[in-house]
């Protein structure tokens, strides 16, 4: 029997002009949430729904959009107002059909009490994620929420736009916010929101369609709730705050919101929601949110998955230089990073730490293994590297050392194994015992077992989930040290040979 808040749902659906598929069955959860499963068999290629973006929750559509735009509040900030704005007018709100099927909050680590995250997260790649972003973003209710309430305190009343329910309205924008177009940003897309996220197993997709124009050109993908970037290995936020340039007095902001209007009115686009793959009937509908991580998973959306193909774990360049410290000393480290930087290699960096990538089957990132090779130079052959450098101005390659003779390598034919040598193997297993050790002193063994008997804790669940699965990376980073290991002085040499 269909519960009531998914029958007022439905019938604000209808009212908004969201049209969904008699195909589609929407169940709820024991935990409270929404799955879609498949009433019939679906082919790929079918149309399930369309959502006009008038339906969409955007700083645009809100009935708060004047004020939002007058503060010149953007981004998450300027969507957090709209929701927040939008939750206050309760049933008088254009959208309380769809606001009553939200939770209050998602159970993401960034509501989570420090406590909580100190005992769930430690050593984790969220740890000191989860605790900057909690300074940072009570430092964005303070700066612009705060000043909301005390100007219009009728309207922006604290029950309603407090620093939790800042925090509650971020959690429910970080997990189920599209990017929409140029004109809207992102905002918040009713239905689309319900579908359950699958790694590499997306059933349907969301695209925008005008209906003025048939071309493909002006089709824009929805799936991914946020960008991640794939080079800065972080999730790509948008402004939360408009720059001053963009700032207007209030008599061009009636004139934008009347200029607004009309492009809402105008806007022949909808979302449309098409089958991307068969699925049997009975069968639970997914939509993917990316190639997340189980890091990114559970930062952003509160879970994490068993055998994630997209996670990794991140060896920090200071824990690369302690290592190398405590064998050598500081100045030796610090020599040896300044050759690594002098042929213009680097790690990844976020927020201003730099950090070498394990994949999920154990294996380093090849600037890691080039900065452990120099670092682990005899004094004679670490000299000469440097004397070579520094006369040739050659910074495009790497000087490799065997039996007595030194080979310059260019940097596109570096491979891996001519690079792992004895002692640069022994310095990977060091690294992953000493990442090992931030989670402290119990063993994988003992996370499998707790996580395996867990029923109903999400928190302890999910996060130790995320742990298990970067332990089990340092494993495989231990055995692929291991395996390189077995190769041959012969299959060494050989394999030398073909990169010069």
């Amino acid at each position: 029997m269909t519960s009531r808040r998914l029958r007022v749902f439905k019938r604000w659906m209808t009212s908004q002009g969201i049209q969904c598929s008699d195909a589609l069955q929407f169940t709820d959860t024991p935990d409270n949430g929404i799955s879609v499963k498949a009433l019939c068999d679906l082919r790929e290629g079918d149309v399930v729904a369309n959502v006009p973006k008038l339906a969409c929750l955007t700083v645009k559509t809100t009935s708060a959009s004047s004020i939002i735009e007058e503060v010149g509040l953007g981004g998450y900030l300027g969507l957090s107002v709209a929701l927040m704005y939008e939750r206050s007018l309760g049933e008088n709100s254009n959208w309380a059909g769809y606001l009553q099927l939200l939770p209050d909050e998602e159970c993401v680590p960034l509501l989570w009490s420090l406590q909580d995250v100190d005992q769930f997260l430690c050593g984790t790649e969220l740890h000191r994620t989860v605790k900057e972003d909690k300074t940072l973003m009570y430092e964005d209710w303070k700066e612009n929420i705060l000043p909301l309430m005390m100007s219009a305190p009728l309207m922006f009343s604290p029950e309603f736009f407090g620093v939790e329910q800042y925090f509650s309205a971020r959690s429910l924008i970080s997990s189920r916010s599209f990017d929409i177009d140029d004109f809207h940003g992102f905002g918040m897309v009713p239905l689309a929101d319900l579908f359950n996220h699958k790694t590499n197993a997306e059933d349907v997709h969301f695209t925008l369609v005008s209906s003025d124009v048939e071309s493909d050109d002006i089709t824009s993908q929805l799936n991914d709730v946020h960008p991640y970037d794939d080079e800065s290995k972080c999730w790509n936020s948008p402004v939360d705050k408009v720059g001053s340039d963009s700032l207007v007095n209030e008599v061009n902001n009636a004139d934008d919101t009347d200029s607004n209007s009309s492009d809402l009115r105008d806007d022949p686009t909808t979302l449309e929601m098409i089958m991307v793959k068969n699925v049997k009937a009975g069968n639970e509908v997914f939509n993917t949110y990316g190639s997340l991580g189980n890091a990114a998973l559970l930062h952003r959306y509160g879970f994490a998955e068993a055998n994630n193909p997209y996670d990794i774990v991140n060896i920090d360049l200071e824990l690369v230089i302690d290592w190398c410290s405590s064998l050598f000393s500081r100045r030796y480290s610090k020599a040896r990073v300044s050759l690594w930087r002098k042929l213009e290699y680097y790690g990844c960096d976020n927020e201003n730490i730099e950090y070498f990538e394990i994949t999920y089957d154990g294996e380093p990132q090849t600037e890691l293994l080039i900065l452990l090779y120099i670092m682990l130079l005899s004094e004679d052959a670490f000299n000469h590297f440097d004397l070579t450098i520094s006369v040739s101005g050659n910074f495009s390659g790497v000087m490799l050392y065997q039996m007595g003779k030194s080979i310059w390598i260019e940097d596109s034919k570096i491979r891996k194994d001519v690079l792992l040598t004895k002692d640069v193997r022994k310095a990977l297993v060091s690294l992953a015992d000493m990442r090992e050790a931030l989670y402290g002193s119990n063993h994988l063994e003992e996370d499998l077992e707790t996580l395996s008997g867990i029923q109903d804790n999400r928190k302890l669940y999910h996060s130790l989930m995320l742990r298990v699965s970067e332990r089990t990376i340092l494993k495989k980073l231990r055995s692929y040290a291991a395996v390189a290991g077995q190769l041959s002085t012969s299959e060494r040499r050989s394999s030398l040979r073909k990169n010069t």
